[in-house]
């Protein structure tokens, strides 16, 4: 406020004491100082506030993560990871950012398929890549240890029929893994005609069966880390973009010792395909996993599933039923009608004898998939000879392999950013 607002006429202000004056101009002047301080103080009070809210909510959020960290097996991977500092190298640990900004903080529009273990989203990461990432569901023991196992045998395999471990997030509630993206479906919508738009083909079947049989010779053999699948299912093979056969869902494997014959352990797997021997014994070998590609193999002759829904008198159990169509000479009863069509009379016979092989009771008496893969690179020489090639050359890499090099091979990279 100006001064001049206090002037008084010339005549009054030689009358008015000179202090008078003074002390007005100078009350005036410290009300402005002490409404300009006092305005300062409450601004940098505020600030202070805020910045030790942020501070504290700060401090919480990594406290939080810490917790789910440890509670998600944080720990227990870094030490199974820390016997090859190459897997740590190549098993990433994202952000819950990272992902939340992949997956539009994991939209609806997003999920690319649920199941019991949890829910599958597309996504993509600041790179480009599109990605899938399975998040869990609420973590139990049984579920850490499930998470655990799937990052420690992918971390440890890089196959070109495998789908890839691109790396894990254990700082949110549930553990979230991260993997290359497959666009076009699970081997088991094909042949149970859930993707009408592409009617699948014999020879691409025989391709897949052919590419899956060599994905598991390449585990059982692999020098190193024998390992297990346990679950092998049409629902677990996926398809890329190129329609080339990924074999998925690792969270039941096991890696065994070398001269390790079999596992003990809790009978697991899904209804229909579990080998019956290993259901009595507990008992889990590599024959056991022959036997579920077997349960595959009369799958794609027959386009049926595992467990018939029928109301007939007949075996509910498609094994059952396609062993007793064979013993009975009435093979081209059961089999599907694009196989009738497209596949040659020896190349049926081949495939289904090998089936029954599979399918043995007694698991001594089955192939091992290294037999399987020779026999079904019959029916396809050049692709058969190809793939037991290309898988052959991988074994002998990883038996002459130095200690601390990966296993890796020629993995395919995404390619497609399509919806699968």
């Amino acid at each position: 406020m100006s001064l001049r607002l206090f002037q008084v006429p010339k005549k009054l202000n030689l009358l008015l004491p000179q202090h008078w004056l003074s002390s007005i101009f100078h009350q005036k002047s410290s009300g402005q100082v002490h409404y300009y301080s006092g305005g300062l103080g409450l601004l940098f009070l505020l600030v202070g506030i805020w910045r030790l809210y942020k501070f504290v909510k700060r401090r919480r959020e990594i406290k939080l993560k810490q917790k789910f960290f440890k509670r998600n097996g944080g720990l227990l991977l870094q030490q199974e990871l820390s016997s090859n500092e190459s897997n740590i190298e190549k098993t990433k640990l994202f952000t819950s950012k990272d992902l939340e900004k992949a997956t539009d903080n994991y939209n609806a529009n997003r999920i690319l398929g649920q199941g019991g273990q949890g829910t599958v989203y597309k996504g993509m990461l600041t790179d480009g890549r599109i990605v899938a990432v399975k998040k869990s569901k609420l973590v139990d023991e049984t579920n850490v240890e499930r998470f655990i196992n799937e990052v420690v045998v992918l971390s440890q395999i890089n196959h070109r029929n495998i789908v890839k471990l691109l790396g894990c997030c254990l700082e949110t509630e549930v553990p979230l893994l991260v993997y290359e993206f497959i666009p076009n479906g699970t081997l088991y919508q094909y042949i149970h005609n859930q993707i009408e738009e592409f009617p699948i083909k014999w020879e691409l079947l025989s391709r897949i069966a052919v590419e899956v049989s060599g994905a598991l010779f390449y585990l059982h053999s692999a020098a190193s880390i024998p390992i297990y699948h346990r679950d092998i299912k049409s629902a677990n093979i996926l398809l890329d973009d190129k329609y080339r056969a990924k074999i998925s869902d690792f969270g039941t494997s096991r890696s065994v010792m070398v001269d390790q014959t079999h596992l003990t352990t809790k009978v697991q797997g899904t209804f229909g395909y579990v080998d019956p021997e290993y259901f009595q014994s507990g008992q889990f070998t590599e024959k056991s996993d022959v036997y579920s590609f077997g349960v595959v193999l009369v799958e794609i002759l027959t386009g049926q599933k595992p467990i018939r829904a029928i109301n007939t008198n007949e075996d509910r159990s498609l094994v059952g039923y396609f062993l007793q169509a064979i013993n009975e000479n009435r093979l081209f009863e059961v089999l599907d009608a694009r196989v009738l069509k497209e596949a040659k009379k020896e190349e049926i016979m081949t495939v289904a004898t090998l089936a029954k092989r599979c399918l043995n009771l007694n698991g001594k008496m089955r192939p091992t998939m290294k037999e399987v893969t020779f026999e079904l690179g019959g029916i396809k020489t050049s692709i058969g000879a190809s793939i037991l090639q290309q898988n052959c050359e991988e074994i002998d890499f990883v038996d002459g392999d130095i200690s601390g090099h990966s296993l890796e091979t020629d993995a395919h990279p995404l390619l497609s950013n399509k919806w699968g």
